[in-house]
């Protein structure tokens, strides 16, 4: 493969890359047959509409502006790119999933988003989701410890898939880089670990990735973990330390940044207000912490309420644009004082209805959230 890292080179113009979660469920995948789920064919849009209130006052179901649309429609997404970028994001994070050796919901990304005719308004990255998919996606299912498929894989298999990775997403002129280094981000780091068997084969395993990155034409790869609970502590390699941190895994394993998924996994849940302040409380202590970058995080909300037919679950009470905006700012003045590493800041999320975090317009905000966005950091 020819060079290609200067086909997309980060913009000098642009000061902040503000990069919203994707779940890309919206659409009728194939393999939700597999799993029994989502007979309507509309993909997690069926848990969306069926939604029930489960107290006077409980803001449910969420209905979109836009409707129910399918995200693997190309002129679907190409809307979704517009008010996007138009409102400072300028960048889409894909949960990103790889069962029983191949893809699942990669049709968001591939019919929809890539096949989409401005793709080229917005970056996109990868968040390899490498959970165990469980029947907490099947929101008819009281039981929700059913495992469908396994989050672990073998070496094998992940040079399978990270070839696939190389070729069809790093190559794409639109892919996310920092300092020409495609970013790869992954959620759990003690799953992948338990697929490799050990943390010593985890490493080589992520130094052939860096070795294949480069062999493509790159200078390297920028591996980001998602920080929370499933990084696992490790010992140090210094001689004479016996600490075991967090840290110490992600600088063995090559990491070179840090930033959260969502706030639910650090900070127990509150109304709105109060679990934004405690949830920021955490970025001085994790760059306190860590010796690689962390990049802020702002969550919208938390209800994963439409997934369970049954008892009222945890859910973050009160959230509002307003909140969200005031959150925006110190996360921008936290980029700010951090002028030696660049500025991103990640978002849950675009589209995480089923979780009640979203950016996208709804019948009850219409476009607030994204104006929050855009009063903070402008049109990118």
């Amino acid at each position: 493969m020819t060079n290609i890292i200067a086909a997309y080179p980060q913009s000098a113009k642009q000061q902040y890359d503000i990069a919203a979660y994707v779940w890309p469920a919206y659409q009728p995948d194939a393999r939700f047959k597999d799993i029994g789920v989502f007979k309507d064919g509309k993909g997690e849009w069926e848990a969306i509409y069926n939604a029930k209130p489960k107290f006077p006052g409980h803001n449910q179901p969420h209905v979109p502006l836009w409707g129910y649309t399918n995200e693997a429609d190309p002129k679907v997404v190409a809307k979704k790119i517009d008010a996007a970028v138009s409102h400072g994001v300028n960048v889409f994070i894909y949960d990103w999933y790889w069962y029983d050796g191949k893809p699942f919901l990669e049709d968001g990304l591939n019919k929809g988003f890539l096949s989409a005719a401005n793709k080229n308004k917005m970056k996109f990255y990868l968040m390899w989701a490498n959970h165990d998919h469980s029947s907490y996606l099947d929101y008819t299912a009281a039981d929700k410890n059913k495992i469908y498929w396994h989050g672990a894989i073998d070496r094998a298999t992940f040079n399978n898939m990270i070839a696939h990775v190389i070729k069809d997403y790093f190559s794409q002129p639109n892919y996310y880089k920092i300092n020409g280094e495609p970013v790869f981000s992954i959620y759990e780091l003690s799953t992948f670990i338990k697929g490799m068997g050990s943390i010593t084969a985890a490493k080589a395993a992520l130094d052939y990735f860096t070795k294949k990155t480069k062999e493509a034409g790159f200078p390297g790869l920028h591996l980001q973990g998602i920080l929370w609970s499933a990084i696992p502590s490790n010992l140090s390699a210094v001689p004479g330390d016996t600490s075991s941190t967090q840290n110490n895994t992600v600088t063995e394993l090559g990491f070179k940044s840090l930033t959260n998924y969502q706030w639910c996994h650090y900070i127990p849940l509150d109304r709105y207000d109060k679990w934004g302040v405690k949830a920021i409380e955490g970025w001085h202590k994790f760059s306190k912490e860590f010796t690689v970058p962390f990049f802020p995080h702002v969550s919208i909300s938390w209800d994963p309420n439409p997934r369970f037919t049954g008892p009222l679950q945890g859910m973050v009470t009160d959230a509002n644009p307003a909140d969200f905006k005031r959150f925006l700012l110190q996360a921008k003045n936290y980029a700010d004082s951090h002028p030696e590493q660049p500025k991103l800041i990640t978002i849950n999320a675009w589209n995480e209805w089923a979780e009640g975090s979203y950016l996208e317009p709804d019948k009850q905000h219409g476009y607030e959230y994204l104006e929050a966005v855009k009063q903070v950091f402008g049109k990118n």
